[in-house]
């Protein structure tokens, strides 16, 4: 009932506006008719939007052949994109990682955890040559000093001072150095304590992620664990982010998203593709003709 009380609500701001507009203004600003099937969350987020947005706009969330905007919207292909974001994060991560891989005869370190298996397993068919690391619930520090070769070494220095004692010996723990680069692909309750962890025994080493591992923060300030992390999202997404305060990052994206599909939408029904339109999630120009790749580009985590 909340919610229908809202649609009644909405369609009557829409009606005294396009009442009290002159001719002249009703023609220059462009109309937005949609026919959509989605969750009440994505509906809320969508009313949100057009009423900031001031345009004229009619929308109707109950036609049988409506566009199924679903609710996971991060993994889905959203209408006017060729693939959903995360697809998209991960394409950009695997070029720059596997790919454009630095050092033959090096490897690259791919550290998980047990929610992005099935996503692993589509990666290690394709670079089978990597390292992957399952990092489990419990001594991380243990793990990580195993997967780095971190305890081999202390175990050198301590039995090299067993010889002597008195002997003292400045000791910097020396890990493994056949890695080019550490991609992360856990969530942000395991990966804002691995982070730090490896980045203080291999600091000088690359570091990669999706956005995923900082979707449950509610501050960009906590973005701190992943400083100097390889992240692609656009410098505008970041900025909606850093605007918001209490919430779930996730949550902004997901309404950057929406944002960006009513903006496009806009744009094909009222042909309005030589104007400035620029999308936060992504940096390509909108076209007239065939899907949109958002064309991500790295953004290095620095708070």
């Amino acid at each position: 009932m909340k919610f229908s009380l809202t649609l009644i609500l909405s369609s009557l701001i829409v009606f005294i506006a396009s009442c009290s507009m002159s001719p002249k203004q009703d023609y220059m600003k462009p109309n937005l008719s949609l026919n959509v099937e989605t969750s009440n969350k994505n509906k809320e987020i969508i009313i949100q939007s057009l009423l900031k947005d001031g345009i004229l706009f009619s929308i109707n969330f109950n036609n049988e052949d409506s566009y199924l905007l679903e609710d996971d919207i991060l993994n889905s292909k959203l209408k006017y994109f060729c693939k959903s974001l995360i697809e998209e994060e991960r394409e950009v991560l695997e070029k720059n990682i596997f790919e454009n891989k630095k050092g033959f005869n090096k490897k690259v370190l791919v550290v998980y955890s047990e929610g992005f298996q099935n996503y692993v397993s589509l990666i290690k068919n394709k670079y089978p040559q990597e390292d992957y690391f399952l990092i489990k619930l419990g001594d991380f520090d243990s793990q990580i000093k195993t997967i780095l070769n971190v305890d081999d070494s202390e175990k050198k220095y301590e039995d090299l001072v067993r010889l002597d004692k008195y002997l003292k010996i400045s000791h910097i723990p020396r890990i493994r150095n056949d890695i080019s680069s550490i991609y992360f692909i856990t969530d942000y309750d395991i990966g804002k304590t691995i982070v730090p962890i490896f980045r203080s025994y291999a600091l000088s080493i690359d570091t990669f992620s999706s956005s995923e591992i900082f979707h449950d923060a509610n501050d960009i300030k906590k973005l701190v664990d992943f400083e100097n992390t390889y992240i692609p999202i656009t410098n505008k997404m970041i900025e909606n982010i850093s605007e918001k305060q209490d919430f779930l990052i996730k949550n902004e994206i997901e309404n950057t998203l929406i944002r960006d599909f009513l903006t496009i939408a806009k744009i094909h029904q009222n042909n309005l593709f030589r104007e400035d339109f620029s999308l936060a999630s992504g940096n390509k120009k909108i076209k007239r003709n065939g899907c949109l790749d958002r064309d991500l580009n790295l953004w290095k985590v620095s708070t």
